[in-house]
């Protein structure tokens, strides 16, 4: 057993969560557009891999671009690469990095300061899927949201398939992993955000409640909603029209809406 691995089993063992711990080990990011991003982001590379006779289209800017950053690149055959990749669709690009660096909520603070524009914040309570959570985060980055805010347990964290499917957003976004979500909303409630829940039983919609100014939005699990604890934190509930006979949405189609309306008020 590799030194790494023995601390991470003692740490299991012990019941840690500390971040610092799960940094010890490196993960990859897939996809052209995702490594693409991630050479444009700066951030820290350890190894670039591509399947051998993949040098056509976006390939050819991935190699050029890790070739001026004097980065290590490594080519291997079909096979092999299919064995490494986490993700069916890799497109012949795997970029082996550290770990994905979380954030402290300050940070998040910190940025929409330095912008000079309210906080926006997206608060997850508990989105499990890992799909949902790359697209959901591709979204927030689009419209302008500072940072999300992610439960350290029960909830999906930045791996490779988040990477890949937010298309590289995941890159430019500060994303805090907390151990209470209550806790973290009533720290943001101190800084002066209304925190905005999304809930299918309160009377108010979406459009019809005011989103401007410093703003916390909430998007519950996608099969339960959010906790109860995490709904009577919120400040005031929306929810979005149904007309269908399914009534409910994908997690990551909610939060786009509310995201969205939220940005198109903020903009007016």
């Amino acid at each position: 057993m590799k030194p790494n691995q023995k601390k991470y089993e003692k740490s299991k063992k012990q019941g840690c969560q500390n971040i610092k711990e799960e940094k010890t080990f490196d993960d990859q990011v897939e996809g052209r557009n995702a490594v693409i991003e991630l050479l444009e982001s700066g951030k820290d590379i350890n190894k670039i891999f591509i399947t051998k006779g993949e040098k056509h289209g976006s390939i050819n800017k991935i190699i050029s671009m890790a070739k001026e950053r004097k980065m290590i690149l490594v080519e291997k055959d079909k096979r092999q690469m299919e064995q490494m990749a986490q993700n069916q669709n890799y497109q012949g690009v795997i970029a082996i990095v550290p770990p994905f660096e979380y954030c402290e909520i300050e940070d998040i603070l910190d940025r929409a300061k330095a912008l000079k524009e309210d906080p926006f914040i997206l608060i997850l309570d508990g989105i499990e899927d890992p799909h949902n959570l790359g697209s959901i985060i591709r979204t927030a980055e689009t419209a302008g949201v500072h940072g999300i805010v992610i439960p350290k347990r029960r909830a999906a964290t930045v791996n490779s398939t988040v990477s890949k499917v937010s298309a590289g957003a995941v890159q430019h976004m500060k994303i805090a992993r907390v151990t209470n979500i209550t806790d973290s909303i009533e720290r943001l409630k101190e800084n002066g955000l209304w925190i905005c829940g999304t809930d299918i039983d309160t009377e108010t919609y979406y459009y019809n409640q005011d989103l401007t100014g410093p703003l916390g939005i909430v998007i519950g699990n996608e099969g339960t909603g959010m906790s109860d604890r995490v709904k009577k934190s919120c400040d005031f509930l929306v929810k979005i029209p149904m007309k269908g006979k399914v009534t409910s949405l994908n997690a990551s189609v909610s939060a786009g809406i509310v995201i969205y309306e939220a940005m198109k008020q903020k903009m007016k």
